[in-house]
């Protein structure tokens, strides 16, 4: 069910922004008076699911969804239409048109993806606000280093100041930043005293390659905000708001200790100790095969969340900027993968990975926070200089622009069959790691 779930707000935020996409060329092309033959929800190869004729397009949904497209006559695209091309210029065709109408053509599907991306961030902003935890009150127990943090210089119970001198206003973007700002140092208080983390030489490669991207955490105490339906420790006589402070001998303050420690004890007598109010109680029972007591703690009753509500006014400005933001980051994400030291094209994934990233259950922030991201990805995508991509045809309009000399038909449609197996061949890569990443 989670598949299907996670498979289907792939699909749902696909076909929203692909429709996006298409609708800019769509709107640009028909502002200058250039015919659209087909516009496509999905590709069709031999046979479209759905079809039907208004005006001079033909509009369709096709069976294959790795995109869409919208011909647009006389302009050498995927359709690879060489019988038109042979033809004489039409008034009506793309080629027909001056240079700087066809890039605004080229250029208006991640036109409109940029701005939906930031109407996105807009109505999100407006109608949810934005929450964070602040680094501040994440430090207030200090934080949890997975094995991946500790190899890099991290220690559990670490307070975190700056990444390169910088401080970090939402704890959760700790990782994003000293990941896509190939950070060199972390500042921490460790144990009362400030102490520079100097992070190995080559060690990008290390987390990219990471299973979790939170290799950090707020750490915490146990305090029990609940118990499971079969919970040896209720039965024992422990209670909400009971938090544990040690196992038989052994001192536990925290939630990551108790983990940790708890598993080497299954199927054996243990002596719980908690603190309930001002008394220090202890509990007797046996710990079931499971290793676990049955009890859960919530990070919100320990931690003080900032919440920003933003009028819609205020939300405008503040799309803008998160949209910006998604840019740099993105751009610094593709920067990584063409870093030798970073190997980060070993972590490209394709739509598994994309279907991953949504939630195992329907959240609408989610959903919307994902479409937002996706569409900035789609634009910046799109604009790379590779033939067939829209960048191809923008970087052979701005070659006309600058030395008013048009690329032979023949030339670019050479470059679009370039172009296509290139795109292919990165498609198949993609997907193949995906496919690799299940058999590990």
């Amino acid at each position: 069910m989670e598949i299907l779930v996670k498979a289907a707000q792939l699909l749902l935020s696909l076909s929203i922004l692909v429709i996006f996409h298409e609708f800019g060329h769509f709107i640009s092309a028909k502002i200058f008076k250039t015919r659209v033959e087909k516009f496509y929800l999905f590709f069709n190869p031999w046979f479209s699911l759905f079809k039907f004729k208004k005006g001079e397009t033909e509009y369709g949904l096709g069976w294959l969804p790795l995109g869409g497209y919208v011909k647009i006559s006389g302009m050498i695209d995927e359709s690879m239409d060489k019988e038109q091309m042979q033809l004489p210029p039409q008034p009506f065709e793309f080629r027909s048109k001056p240079a700087w109408q066809r890039l605004i053509i080229m250029l208006g599907g991640v036109t409109v993806n940029i701005l939906l991306a930031i109407a996105i961030y807009i109505g999100m902003l407006w109608l949810w606000g934005e929450q964070y935890l602040p680094t501040s009150e994440a430090n207030k127990y200090g934080i949890v280093a997975d094995s991946v943090a500790q190899e890099m210089g991290l220690r559990n119970g670490d307070k975190i100041l700056s990444v390169d001198n910088e401080p970090v206003e939402d704890f959760f973007k700790i990782p994003g930043k000293i990941i896509l700002d190939k950070a060199k140092t972390i500042q921490v208080e460790r144990d009362g005293q400030p102490f520079n983390v100097l992070i190995p030489e080559g060690f990008l490669a290390r987390l990219l390659k990471h299973q979790s991207p939170d290799f950090i955490n707020a750490r915490m105490p146990f305090v029990i905000a609940g118990f499971s339906a079969e919970s040896a420790a209720k039965a024992a006589g422990v209670l909400e708001g009971d938090r544990i402070i040690g196992i038989n001998d052994l001192e536990v303050l925290y939630f990551d200790q108790f983990r940790e420690i708890i598993p080497e004890y299954r199927n054996q007598d243990i002596s719980l100790k908690v603190l309930r109010q001002a008394d220090t109680l202890t509990f007797n029972f046996r710990l079931p095969e499971s290793g676990l007591i049955g009890a859960m703690t919530n990070p919100a009753d320990h931690f003080s969340f900032k919440d920003k509500q933003y009028s819609f006014l205020a939300a405008i400005p503040a799309g803008f900027n998160r949209t910006w933001k998604g840019v740099g980051n993105y751009l610094k994400q593709l920067k990584l993968i063409f870093s030798p030291e970073a190997k980060a094209y070993e972590s490209v994934g394709g739509f598994i990975t994309i279907g991953n990233i949504f939630p195992s259950t329907w959240d609408w922030q989610a959903f919307w926070s994902l479409t937002a991201f996706l569409s900035i990805m789609l634009a910046i995508l799109n604009v790379l200089p590779i033939p067939a991509l829209d960048g191809g045809h923008v970087m052979f309009l701005f070659y006309e622009i600058i030395t008013g000399r048009k690329p032979s038909d023949k030339f670019l449609e050479y470059a679009q069959i370039v172009g296509m197996v290139l795109l292919f061949g990165l498609l198949i890569f993609a997907n193949g790691n995906d496919i690799v990443k299940l058999f590990r």
